[in-house]
């Protein structure tokens, strides 16, 4: 029997000869085969930071653009009729690159403003400023769209922010293309970000978004709550001890007055909660 070659991808010497070798049966679901993967970094065949960007791309899959998108109360926007004095300081002080730009109604979007198209108004005066001859257009998705659908859009029109619209026709709120991404990758932070104004969102009257990473203390002082701090710093660690295992992307738990369900989790942590408040007695403690 001769042997395989040195470099051969061929043979169960090589990691995909290896892989493979794991699928001994047949994978007729997601969950399945993340726990092939799963096999697979134990045996050392993937590494962590790999099986975590693959399942970070297989939730992909499953999700809708409503679980990630900023809501309509967290974006800011820019007004048709607003001058250039009007517009500068609302850039500067959102430190975004895009902006919805608003008709005359609060759901009427007429376009996108990128900030980079202000630049000739450093050279040009105000009275020469149309904000119309600077707009892009606008992309419009249902809340229901599926992310991986959304993603590919994206690469194939090289629009990097759509307009999410809600059941009744209106501006439910923006979702980009770094939204996405990070459902895969994790979080990507640029010198920009401002970490706490993006730990907690609301997305209706009684849920919100949360950061696993968010500190309780944080947490507590948005929610005027007293969970306890005393033997975890992060909300996501205090969640992951009702749990006592990594929980799977929808699981729930009950904590107090809220439930907390997993939006998005790996096989080492928890990346993001919707927390909903409910009556404290319809919750155990302990969950």
């Amino acid at each position: 029997m001769s042997e395989d070659q040195p470099g051969s991808d061929s043979g169960s010497g090589s990691w995909i000869g290896k892989l493979t070798n794991l699928f001994t049966e047949s994978v007729d679901d997601t969950k399945s085969l993340v726990n092939i993967l799963r096999q697979a970094e134990q045996n050392q065949i993937i590494d962590a930071d790999g099986l975590s960007i693959i399942e970070g791309a297989l939730q992909v899959n499953d999700m809708q653009v409503r679980e990630i998108m900023i809501p309509r109360s967290q974006v800011a926007t820019i007004d048709i009729t607003d001058s250039p004095r009007d517009i500068i300081p609302k850039v500067i002080e959102a430190g975004h690159s895009r902006f919805p730009v608003i008709g005359e109604s609060k759901d009427d979007v007429v376009g996108i403003l990128l900030a980079k198209d202000l630049l000739p108004l450093v050279l040009d005066s105000e009275s020469r400023f149309n904000l119309k001859d600077v707009l892009r257009p606008a992309i419009f998705v249902p809340e229901s769209k599926r992310l991986n659908v959304l993603l590919k859009e994206f690469r194939e029109n090289k629009n990097h922010m759509a307009i999410v619209i809600d059941e009744y026709g209106g501006m439910g709120g923006v979702v980009t293309i770094e939204d996405v991404l990070e459902q895969i990758v994790g979080e990507i932070e640029d010198e920009y970000d401002i970490d706490e104004e993006d730990q907690i969102k609301k997305v209706d009257k009684d849920s919100y978004t949360v950061k696993a990473l968010t500190p309780i203390e944080d947490f507590n002082a948005f929610f005027h709550s007293n969970l306890p701090d005393d033997e975890y710093d992060t909300i996501g660690g205090l969640v992951l001890d009702q749990f006592r295992h990594i929980p799977e992307r929808d699981e729930t738990v009950g904590i107090g007055p809220y439930v907390f369900k997993v939006l998005n989790a790996d096989s080492r942590q928890i990346r993001l909660l919707l927390v909903t408040t409910v009556f404290a007695e319809d919750t155990d403690e302990t969950g």
